[in-house]
């Protein structure tokens, strides 16, 4: 799972690698690893279903570790894939022929130079402000007859959730997240609009939610994810030091029964030249 760019703050002054999640914390990179064990092999289908293939030259937004830009590479063979971080760390670490690694902050103009037949963003803009904007730039990344891809998280703790120690957790992660680094996942329903706003057309969406079972990559994503973030889940009031530990125990053991996060993935083509 990607770690999130962005350098704009929420109101509270926080941002993704920073407040939270910080890439020099020991086992980070295996977080986020965790995260790509659980959600690669649904982004690599739907990239190749797109066509992501042999000729194609591919931007990866807040790439993380690279999990997506190396098997886009290895398994859809694509030409090459300029992958981008506000911090390159873990990029740096696993060098491939074919990936360029970038430095930068998506949210600064002119960050990213060029045009690509596929601009693909994982668990990024949920992180940032300005969302709108930001999806229209990405847009411009595109170039005519390609596609952006955007995938985010959406919250199923909802109100008709069964209360669990997981379902308590998650939504005190999801609002602690919120107060202090600005995570707002609540719009992402929005992606098939916003796309349609930034002139993209034959916009698609699909929704996956991986089960949780116990041991598994995205039972320990969670929580790994818990504990780096329970201060912030714990300052909710929502729940308190007790309740984020039985939640660890009850999604490492037989009887967790829940749902996990879904990732919702929507795109939208860039229209050529004729069909404007």
């Amino acid at each position: 799972m990607e770690r999130f760019d962005g350098s704009e703050r929420s109101a509270s002054g926080g941002r993704y690698g920073e407040a939270v999640f910080r890439p020099e914390q020991a086992g980070e990179g295996e977080r986020i690893d965790f995260g790509a064990l659980a959600y690669d092999d649904l982004t690599l289908a739907r990239l190749r279903a797109l066509g992501a293939g042999p000729g194609w030259h591919c931007l990866d937004v807040g790439a993380g570790t690279g999990t997506v830009s190396r098997r886009l590479l290895d398994e859809a063979g694509v030409a090459g894939v300029l992958a981008v971080d506000r911090d390159v760390r873990f990029l740096a670490e696993r060098p491939v022929p074919g990936l360029d690694v970038l430095e930068a902050d998506i949210t600064a103009p002119g960050a990213v130079p060029g045009r690509f037949r596929l601009v693909h963003a994982r668990f990024v803009l949920m992180h940032l402000p300005e969302r709108e904007r930001l999806i229209a730039e990405l847009a411009e990344l595109v170039e005519p007859g390609g596609v952006l891809v955007l995938s985010d998280a959406i919250d199923l703790t909802g109100a008709g959730t069964p209360v669990t120690p997981y379902s308590e957790a998650m939504r005190a992660m999801w609002q602690g997240l919120r107060a202090t680094i600005g995570t707002d996942v609540t719009w992402v329903p929005s992606y098939p609009r916003l796309l349609r706003r930034a002139g993209l057309g034959r916009v698609g969406a699909e929704l996956h939610v991986p089960p949780l079972l116990p041991g598994s990559p995205l039972s320990r994503f969670w929580v790994d994810t818990w504990r780096r973030s329970r201060p912030a889940m714990v300052a909710t009031g929502l729940v308190d030091e007790a309740a984020v530990d039985a939640a660890v125990r009850y999604l490492e053991s037989d009887d967790c029964a829940a749902l996990s996060a879904g990732m919702m993935t929507a795109w939208g083509w860039k229209p050529m030249a004729a069909d404007v």
